[in-house]
């Protein structure tokens, strides 16, 4: 099985240039970007990598075929035809699930029982079985059905990506770790520069920084379906993550700060980072946003304050945007990122921003983006042993290079086989779920009550 295969990351919806620049610094340059999926050509390999270190997507689908399907009898056929047995072994588990959307076949659950009546008629004429216990290696299969293209899929991942192992504890509201990892992605953020998260709840966002930050593979410390696979033997994984703790690093310059006002929040924050490695890295405080300050400049503040909508209301998420008004006027030279879905967060921050939808779960948000200025070059050796100045030209250039594209910056990672090429961006799009859209991770919908 040395050809190629085709791959698809999903993604929540607006993440999915984020996704597609991830895929492109793993070297998968040729893609094909649609609502809520990115597909791909990678090898066996590509699917440890992948699912080792996409940051924002949700999962990883190997895509078997795509086809169109007017009625019942094509779709069988074109199922059937499937060479199946390539992949499942006699014991393979393979739940189907199946969604239709402006199609004329139009009832996922007869589609499900169809696609997996079809499925044991192929693995019974090749194995010459009447019967399957399905009691091994879980292949998890998916049928979409968009304007009657059809289009089947295994999932590789398992659980969804943003399950890294190391949130053990439940606390409200809490942001998946992959739009977590998205927000600093569309950030100006990197190693070198001063992080800070007000309102950090159980420590998310921080934590998901410090994993870039440290270049540590996000999937490092959990298991994934393929690794049942007889196609992927437990050395090609083994392989990837040692390549994978090979590459993580230890050089930030600045340890993350991570406040909120809720000393259990901290606790849970603390014991979080413990888990994923990173507690070095990162101070977190209970310490209410009214008295945070700080003398660096050039730093980056990320936040996904209360929006009102599920813990407490409206007006009390507003007097904590006005607060936030008055606690980061004083720093003028920082970026300042909050994700809230309240309509009204500009209006009370006094202040435009770039904007960017994204959704929470099921709330649709924006991403309000201020940029600071950039910091200044450093001085290469040479500069610092010579005692010169860098060129201002050449620094002014650098800055209206990155100004203009929160994503244009140097890359936060750099995984195995890394390309150069760091692809910018189109900040300003908004990526709007549409009935059109049938393959938005079900498990984005999991967020509670508290935003961190």
């Amino acid at each position: 099985m040395s050809e190629p295969l085709t791959l698809v990351a999903t993604s929540a919806f607006g993440l999915e240039a984020v996704v597609s620049r991830e895929l492109k610094q793993l070297g998968y340059e040729e893609q094909t970007i649609e609502n809520g999926r990115i597909t791909f050509q990678g090898d066996l390999a590509a699917i440890c990598h992948c699912n080792l270190w996409l940051r924002s997507a949700d999962r990883v689908l190997l895509s078997l075929a795509e086809f169109t399907a007017l009625d019942f009898d094509d779709l069988f056929d074109e199922i059937r035809d499937i060479e199946w047995e390539r992949w499942l072994p006699p014991s393979a588990q393979f739940p189907v699930r199946a969604s239709a959307v402006r199609s004329k076949i139009n009832s996922p659950k007869n589609c499900q029982k169809l696609v997996k009546k079809a499925i044991a008629e192929r693995l019974k004429e090749h194995y010459i079985k009447d019967w399957f216990p399905e009691d091994g290696p879980m292949y998890s299969v998916s049928l979409s059905i968009l304007k009657d293209k059809a289009s089947v899929c295994i999932d590789t991942t398992g659980p969804g990506l943003h399950k890294r192992g190391y949130r053990k504890l439940a606390a409200g509201a809490q942001i998946k770790e992959t739009l977590a990892a998205g927000l600093v992605q569309l950030s100006y953020w990197n190693r070198e520069r001063p992080f800070v998260d007000p309102c950090c709840g159980t420590g998310t966002i921080p934590i998901e920084a410090a994993l870039i930050g440290t270049n540590t593979a996000p999937g490092i410390n959990r298991e994934f379906a393929a690794e049942g696979w007889q196609q992927l033997p437990p050395e090609m994984w083994e392989a990837a993550r040692e390549e994978a703790r090979s590459l993580a690093r230890t050089d930030i310059d600045y340890r993350l700060q991570g406040y909120d006002i809720d000393p259990a929040m901290i606790r849970m924050a603390r014991y979080h980072a413990q888990q994923a490695g990173m507690e070095e890295f990162i101070h977190f405080q209970d310490q209410p946003l009214a008295e945070f300050s700080t003398p660096r400049k050039y730093g980056c503040i990320i936040t996904n304050p209360p929006y009102g909508e599920r813990l407490g209301d409206k007006a009390e998420a507003e007097v904590i945007y006005r607060e936030m008004k008055r606690v980061f006027a004083p720093l003028e030279m920082w970026s300042i990122y909050v994700l809230t879905s309240h309509p009204g967060f500009e209006r009370i921050y006094e202040q435009k921003a770039r904007r960017r939808k994204l959704y929470n779960g099921r709330i649709e948000c924006i991403y309000y983006q201020f940029p600071g200025p950039p910091p200044p070059r450093k001085k290469s050796p040479w500069e610092q042993a010579a005692g010169a100045q860098p060129d201002s030209t050449e620094a002014a250039t650098d800055t209206e290079e990155t100004q203009d594209d929160p994503t244009a910056i140097e890359p936060n990672v750099t995984p195995p086989d890394a390309v150069s090429e760091n692809p910018a961006d189109d900040s300003s799009t908004e990526t709007t779920p549409t009935e059109d859209s049938t393959t938005n991770e079900e498990s984005n919908e999991e967020t509670n009550d508290r935003p961190e």
